[in-house]
């Protein structure tokens, strides 16, 4: 049973000094990747810059205290941009408080319904078509600020098709300054790393356009310039409770669940790579309860949604980090931050944020995983993933997951009913199999069919294409290889039974296993044809029917 408790309570019987100081270094090496992360992801939900800080610390903070993971680091991620850019653009940062502290409640009732192995009940194909859709989408939103073009026609496009029709109509304001500091940055951010690695790529990149900008005076966008009114200091309580009205609960209660949703699954999922890295084992139960702690306390102190950031965790780990007192200093340095270098945000030119987004949606896109599954897998899966994957790009990370479920679900029963038969036995001439039927005498009057394969709804109907000869006395069914039966197999079961009745023939069954047995019993089955006429062997099975046959002959 995963047990409702922290992990911090638990790794901190045996904590060390030793311990403490990987964790130190762990924690202050995470808040520098974290800080220019933190602040390109919120300008890109389309918030304050100063929002995605307080979301590191705030959220950060409290996953790691209540967490169900050693090493998770939470905050804003990629994957939840494109979706608050949304809640934002329609809803304003109110509805967006609503919808977080409403996902983070939901988080908190899945933690303690037990639902944390939700993950293994979405496909592969969707979470990596859906990453994919959310890592386009991502980059599409960025081209705007890396090319520093103008919309100058007042539009505020929203979706991505949107998005990509202004581009198309403002192409003639591309600023090639903009692009040139662009260009640098991800220059640095791609060739940095090949030479140095204890400093991230981002930090440098930061650095370097927004000195190059400020000396040269270049007419390039900066934080300063596209958000005036940058709150500075640490965050402070944001919450109105007057908020939560009832209509506006209800137009948030999709978006809480989209929230909700993507949170639970990009929390899970990084647990789990975390859980590869260290050999540890997390409690996917708290974590979800730690999220809905994390997500709520984020919205209360002016914070976007997070969820556990795989890359910020992995180089958590790689730091020496191994329990949550890294995360916890990750929060606190990112504070001190907050305190005395936030007015210098103000500097960094808004293509080196689109070009850190731009590697942030490359890395997130596994665009090597989707075309693997594109040349090796089935095509019912590939459908499943390039559906997924469109219509996250084409419409939202709802339709797309919703979508994705059904047509996985849909074509998870095609394939289960395909391989279920109902087949009737027939003479066939193989002594090496020691099951052949060849070996066995089937009595006379006598036809005998072996059910194989889970029966359910989408298969159930192969039952009622039973035939008989004109001399058929006695239906022997043999269902060793059944491991599960629906309502609706055991409803067409019952009408084979009646059909049985009016021609006079006895139904016998063979291997009945566990889960069917206690359906047959629960619909009354077992007394309608006979406990007598249960046996547990197929042998046992042709010798009741052969004494059925006798006693009517």
């Amino acid at each position: 049973m995963d047990k409702l408790k922290p992990k911090l309570f638990s790794v901190m019987k045996n904590y060390s000094g030793a311990q403490f100081a990987k964790d130190l270094v762990a924690g202050i090496i995470v808040a520098i990747i974290a800080l220019p992360l933190s602040i390109a992801l919120a300008i890109a939900s389309g918030v304050g810059p100063e929002a995605g800080v307080y979301t590191a610390i705030v959220a950060g903070f409290l996953v790691a205290f209540f967490g169900g993971s050693r090493v998770q680091i939470a905050g804003p991620t990629a994957a939840f941009a494109t979706i608050v850019a949304g809640i934002v653009a329609r809803d304003g940062t109110e509805g967006l408080m609503v919808a977080t502290i409403m996902a983070g409640l939901l988080l908190i009732v899945m933690g303690f319904c037990r639902f944390g192995n939700l993950l293994k009940y979405i496909p592969y194909t969707i979470t990596t078509g859906f990453t994919a859709g959310i890592a386009v989408t991502l980059f599409i939103g960025q081209i705007k600020d890396f090319a520093g073009i103008s919309y100058m026609h007042g539009e505020k496009p929203i979706e991505t098709a949107e998005k990509i029709e202004a581009l198309i109509a403002n192409i003639n304001t591309t600023n090639l300054q903009a692009v040139a500091i662009g260009a640098l940055a991800l220059a640095i951010l791609i060739i940095w790393p090949k030479f140095f690695k204890k400093i991230p790529g981002s930090l440098i990149a930061v650095i370097v356009t927004a000195a190059i900008v400020k000396i040269f005076d270049l007419d390039v966008n900066t934080i300063g310039k596209a958000f005036q009114d940058i709150r500075t200091g640490l965050p402070v309580c944001t919450l109105n409770p007057s908020l939560f009205t009832v209509s506006m609960m209800r137009s948030q209660l999709m978006n809480a669940v989209t929230i909700a949703l993507l949170a639970g699954i990009e929390s899970l999922l990084s647990a789990v790579v975390a859980d590869s890295m260290i050999g540890s084992k997390h409690r996917s139960n708290m974590e979800l309860i730690a999220q809905g702690i994390g997500n709520i306390g984020s919205a209360c102190f002016g914070g976007i949604p997070a969820t556990g950031a795989i890359a910020r965790t992995a180089a958590n780990i790689k730091s020496g980090g191994r329990t949550p007192i890294a995360g916890m200093v990750h929060s606190i340095m990112l504070v001190l931050v907050v305190v005395f270098l936030m007015p210098l945000a103000k500097l960094i030119p808004m293509p080196c944020i689109a070009a850190i987004l731009f590697q942030v949606a490359y890395n997130m896109s596994g665009w090597r995983n989707f075309v693997k599954l594109c040349k090796s897998s089935p095509k019912s899966d590939i459908l499943v993933l390039v559906l997924t994957f469109g219509l996250t790009v084409i419409f939202d990370l709802v339709v797309a997951i919703e979508a994705g479920i059904l047509l996985a679900a849909i074509l998870f029963m095609k394939r289960m009913s395909d391989v279920t038969t109902v087949e009737g036995w027939k003479e066939v001439d193989d002594e090496n199999d020691p099951d052949s039927i060849t070996l066995r005498v089937i009595p006379e009057h006598t036809v005998v069919y072996e059910f194989s394969g889970p029966m359910f709804f989408a298969a159930a109907g192969k039952i009622l294409q039973i035939s008989f000869k004109e001399d058929t006395q006695v239906l022997v069914i043999r269902m060793r290889s059944v491991s599960a039966m629906d309502a609706t197999a055991m409803h067409n079961l019952e009408q084979l039974y009646d059909d049985c009745v009016k021609r006079g023939i006895k139904i016998v069954l063979s291997h009945v296993n566990e889960q069917p047995l206690h359906v047959i019993r629960k619909a009354g089955f077992e007394e309608k044809i006979g406990k007598e006429n249960f046996a547990p062997h197929i042998d046992d099975a042709l010798k009741r029917a052969e004494s059925l046959v006798s006693k009517k002959g």
